[in-house]
């Protein structure tokens, strides 16, 4: 096989332009052969391959600096930069990461895992090129779905008016940016593109650059052709922002692709390329789907089924649940930002698709189009992963709850994610969500828990209010207890929220075979507090036992054992979190148990503490 010869890029040029699209053929059975043992994002890669080949076959990424934007996109990257052989390990704890990762190869220029931010990454490291007086590339590789975020609008403005040398890749598989109109208009966009015109036009720049006559001339010669192009053409939303455009072209024609890379260099300006790409290209199952194969389990290569075993999730008894409410409540409606199917809402936006809307990546617009809403009486409800939804922090403080407006937050992956790693993990939401004022924030430990917050987050309450919640399902406790104390005890107190009740639940069992009696409080809500439960609670035990599946900084420990000593109330007090640093991907049981907040180093830690 070709592939197996490529163990540099060398050895990627060497090959035949030829026997290129064997090649890539190769590679795409690689990817599915791969991705069906491990999961992960198949239909992303399986349309990015030969677009990822030219680029390595034009620049050497070891020195060019590739940008990319999100990051799920990189697979074949990783596999043409030395990492096929980890592809075993994708996404395992201690094994090779799903998203671009500096620390793991000189290849990865910058870390991705949220989206829009690759232009402007990409011309700061341009502008860092120029200062240095070196002369490496820069490039920024972006799916058309991040250009719903505002960040990359941002990025192209301040870049095309820099005039900083650097190529922005923009792989479009499912939306169209400049369509075009007549034959005449077709036929000039093409032309553009062909060989021959650009060497001319490159070379006329470069002759009439040698005098100032020539670029007088130059310069007269050029308005008259923009001029007269714009009149057929139109203009693009990325040359009104300085960018020279190339394209739309074949994301797959390798051969034309590299020439345009080529020609991107020499124009020595800011280059947007536009690439057509079909998702999933090359596997039926993911070309029929895509959706179904962005992010995926381990599935049967054959036929495409997937052999996770399907249960319920949180997310679809939060989408089910809220369907029920809008069916007898015509001010209820739903935002997502580009999330529909991971959020659980594709029956909502189905049934009722007047009041769904998907914002596409824009988490900022979505909290603040839910405040106009919310400011006109309906009742909005904003499904957003915990991750992405910290983009929006500053619009929750001043257009939500400076206001007081009713805006419920279904605040979706709550905790340890897993396989998707540090970028996404929801370990930030307590603390930042504890700090707006008069935020209230339901943590509920089951499905019938869920269904009662998201009644009462709606119903009940005046202001914001958020729900948070973890990917995956219910765990042994099913219980919809209303009470704080959900264990009596008097050996310790441990308090807990969500579904970390689990874990804590295994441990006391195990710590009352051994003659302990510990007592259990699991907080419905952390903002506010049930202070009367805490304070009862531990001045009966005088130990206390806080563990959270959140980030040591910000942690609602630290304020329960601040809230003891200021009233007084003497107690020896412990704590275990996911601590300071970031959780790096891997299976959640893993991480969890790396982290001590399994059933098992929970008991130890108790067990130590208490036999003091």
């Amino acid at each position: 096989m070709l592939l197996d010869t490529i163990h540099s890029r060398q050895d990627l040029l060497d090959i035949p332009e030829d026997q290129l699209g064997t090649l890539c053929g190769e590679i795409r059975q690689f990817l599915v052969q791969n991705v069906s043992r491990t999961g992960g994002h198949l239909a992303s890669n399986l349309g990015i391959v030969e677009t990822t080949v030219a680029i390595h076959r034009v620049f050497d990424t070891s020195r060019d600096r590739l940008v990319f934007d999100v990051g799920h996109q990189c697979y074949v990257h990783k596999m043409l930069t030395g990492r096929m052989d980890r592809f075993d390990t994708l996404r395992q704890r201690g094994g090779l990461s799903g998203f671009p990762k500096p620390c793991e190869s000189v290849h990865d220029a910058f870390i991705a895992g949220h989206a829009s931010n690759a232009v402007s990454v990409a011309l700061g490291m341009a502008r860092a090129r120029t200062m240095e007086g070196a002369d490496y590339h820069v490039l920024a590789l972006m799916g058309d779905g991040a250009l719903t975020g505002g960040l990359a609008y941002e990025g192209f403005n301040n870049a095309g008016a820099s005039r900083e040398p650097m190529i922005v890749l923009l792989n479009d598989n499912g939306m169209s940016i400049t369509p075009n109109v007549g034959a005449i208009s077709r036929y000039l966009a093409q032309a553009r593109l062909r060989p021959k015109y650009l060497d001319l036009k490159l070379w006329y720049r470069q002759t009439t650059a040698k005098s100032a006559f020539g670029r007088r001339l130059y310069a007269l010669t050029h308005k008259v052709k923009e001029h007269m192009r714009r009149s057929i053409l139109g203009t693009t939303l990325f040359e009104n922002l300085g960018f020279t455009y190339l394209g739309p072209v074949d994301g797959h024609d390798i051969s034309r692709i590299e020439m345009l890379l080529k020609t991107a260099v020499a124009l020595h300006e800011p280059v947007l390329i536009h690439l057509i790409t079909k998702k999933g290209r090359g596997y039926a199952p993911a070309e029929k789907t895509p959706q179904e194969f962005h992010g995926i389990g381990k599935f049967d290569p054959e036929t495409g089924l997937s052999e996770t075993v399907s249960v319920p999730t949180f997310s679809d008894i939060f989408g089910q649940e809220l369907g029920r409410m809008a069916a007898s409540d015509k001010t209820v409606c739903a935002i997502t930002a580009a999330m529909q199917h991971g959020t659980g809402l594709d029956q909502f936006a189905s049934e009722f698709s007047s009041r769904f809307f998907d914002v596409g990546i824009a988490e900022g617009h979505a909290v603040c189009m839910a405040a106009g809403l919310a400011k006109q009486g309906m009742k909005p409800v904003t499904a957003i992963y915990s991750t992405f939804l910290q983009r929006a922090y500053d619009m929750l403080l001043h257009d939500v709850a400076l206001q007081q407006l009713h805006v419920v937050l279904a605040v979706d992956r709550c905790g340890v994610v897993g396989e998707d790693g540090d970028t996404h993990q929801g370990m930030f939401d307590v603390g930042y969500l504890r700090q707006v004022p008069g935020m209230k924030i339901f943590c509920p430990a089951s499905f019938d828990e869920l269904r009662e917050d998201l009644h009462t987050a709606l119903y009940a309450c005046t202001g914001p209010a958020a729900i948070r919640y973890p990917r995956g399902g219910e765990g042994a406790y099913r219980s919809a207890a209303s009470q704080t104390r959900i264990r009596e005890g008097y050996t310790c107190t441990i308090i807990c929220y969500g579904t970390m009740v689990n874990a804590v639940l295994d441990a006391a069992d195990t710590m009352q075979a051994a003659g302990y009696r510990p007592e259990i409080l699991k907080l419905r809500t952390i903002s506010p507090v049930d202070w009367d439960a805490i304070d009862a609670s531990v001045r009966k035990t005088k130990r206390v036992f806080v563990f959270e599946e959140t980030s040591d900084r910000e942690c609602l420990a630290d304020e329960i054992f601040a809230h003891l000593i200021e009233t007084g109330i003497p107690a020896v007090c412990r704590k275990r979190n996911l601590g300071r640093g970031f959780i790096p991907h891997g299976a959640p049981a893993a991480l969890l148990a790396a982290a001590g907040l399994d059933a098992g180093s929970l008991t130890k830690l108790m067990q130590e503490e208490l036999s003091r």
